[in-house]
């Protein structure tokens, strides 16, 4: 001991001392009790079960009366409290299995769980997100920069003549030829070609309604007609018209208080957007993704 610690500079009695210290130290009863206490809480962490939160199953009030309104939707009746406890096990059956489900891991590489998990994900992350509604300047600048997202379409007016697909094409041809004879001579269009349902006028009819009704080729068709005259034949599904356009006003450019719920929607959807990439981003710049196979 004295050549240790004459090498490390320390007064020969210090260990001595020290030595003294600690036998006396040893022989309290309250380095005892430590000792005890220390002991039986490393025997107790070794041999008993973890206590986790897991195997607790809290059914709340709340949980409580969603399943009986459920129960209460679906058979048109509340539920007899023999049911309703029935209906409680299930829960706490459902809730016990998942969880042991999840202590063997069952969970992990599961497209359905990953995906729901992910949607869940996605939607509190929208709802953190969320901010405070669009101000009037918001919307003011957000309609100016994409007008055509609101841009109303054309509305045209025409009278038409409508003749079904029956018999040769030069039988048809010569139909029309001779309606279009009799209208320039003044007959009335509603008198001519054949019978049907379809109105003989239309008027004022906005140009997407025209191609939900007839046909996305005969509303091109009418948007490129000429105005005033009995244009060339136009084919739909009902068969061939012969048609005048009156009118094909273009919309004008919108203004917000016509449009203001579509760019309220729209608006908010953007944001939600750019809010979920920046929010995925700053998730991403936290993981060290390997592509195995893949330099």
């Amino acid at each position: 001991m004295n050549s240790g610690a004459r090498s490390s500079g320390l007064a020969p009695d210090f260990f001595e001392r020290l030595e003294v210290n600690l036998r006396e130290l040893s022989r309290e009863p309250l380095v005892h009790f430590l000792a005890i206490g220390l002991g039986l809480f490393l025997l107790y962490a070794l041999v008993a079960p973890a206590n986790r939160d897991d195997d607790r199953i809290v059914i709340s009030a709340a949980k409580v009366t969603d399943l009986a309104r459920q129960y209460q939707a679906t058979w048109n009746r509340a539920p007899t409290p023999a049911e309703l406890q029935g209906l409680i096990d299930a829960e706490v059956n459902s809730k016990i299995l998942y969880r042991e489900g999840v202590a063997l891991g069952l969970d992990r590489d599961d497209a359905v769980i990953e995906r729901r998990v992910r949607q869940k994900y996605e939607l509190m992350s929208e709802e953190e997100n969320a901010g405070d509604p669009p101000s009037e300047a918001e919307l003011t600048a957000y309609l100016a920069a994409n007008p055509e997202k609101f841009r109303q379409p054309a509305v045209v007016s025409f009278d038409q003549i409508l003749f079904e697909v029956k018999g040769s094409d030069a039988e048809i041809e010569a139909r029309i030829d001779a309606a279009r004879k009799a209208a320039l001579g003044g007959a009335d269009p509603a008198s001519l070609g054949d019978a049907t349902m379809l109105p003989r006028g239309v008027q004022s009819l906005a140009l997407d309604l025209v191609a939900r009704d007839f046909g996305e080729k005969f509303a091109t068709a009418i948007a490129q007609a000429p105005i005033g005259q009995w244009g060339p034949p136009i084919l739909s599904g009902y068969g061939i018209h012969l048609v005048r356009v009156s009118e094909c006003r273009q919309a004008a450019p919108p203004q917000l208080a016509e449009v203001r719920a579509e760019v309220v929607r729209e608006w908010e959807n953007d944001r939600r957007i750019k809010a979920s990439e920046a929010s995925y981003a700053r998730a991403r710049a936290r993981y060290d993704v390997v592509i195995e196979g893949q330099p």
